[in-house]
């Protein structure tokens, strides 16, 4: 399934183009327009970037965790520091948890940041917009139906228009 999103600055100018592709034979259920008034980015199910960052978070920690706890008590085992006066074993076993600890700090600060930064993709650009009041023309179809909305979305001029291809998992 091939997408096509053109981003509009105001509501008569999406409304203009939503007929103007159906008039051309697109039906109304390849075409939806989101913005105020119409469907929403959590309609559309346009990913919400703190969830993606959460998701990224709890792939981190899965490495993380255990690296930390590995790492933590082989440091401690090779430098032989006392960290409390448990001996040897329970020394290197508060060096393991803090090392754990230490794995998600890291999970957490780094697979959030990338999460909301890089993992939404497109989607955290287009909630901006939205919020912003502008609206979206969202057509969906084949490579050919695309290809002529696209035609006919370039007469209004859009901020911008982007086309994507559906991955399909194998």
């Amino acid at each position: 399934m091939n997408y096509l999103i053109a981003v509009l600055p105001d509501k008569s100018k999406a409304e203009a183009a939503y007929s103007a592709l159906t008039k051309d034979g697109l039906s109304p259920n390849q075409v939806d327009i989101l913005g105020s008034g119409y469907k929403s980015a959590d309609d559309y199910k346009l990913i919400e970037p703190k969830q993606q960052a959460q998701k990224q978070a709890k792939r981190l920690l899965y490495w993380l965790v255990p690296f930390g706890f590995i790492a933590g008590y082989a440091f401690n085992y090779l430098t032989g520091i006392e960290i409390f006066a448990l001996g040897e074993f329970g020394s290197h076993m508060i060096g393991g948890l803090l090392g754990a600890a230490s794995g998600v700090l890291g999970a957490y600060l780094v697979g959030g940041a990338v999460g909301i930064s890089v993992g939404s993709g497109d989607a955290l650009a287009y909630r901006n917009r939205l919020n912003a009041g502008k609206y979206l023309i969202v057509v969906k179809g084949t490579e050919d139906l695309t290809r002529q909305a696209t035609h006919i979305l370039r007469s209004f001029e859009p901020e911008n228009i982007q086309g994507y291809v559906e991955q399909t998992s194998a």
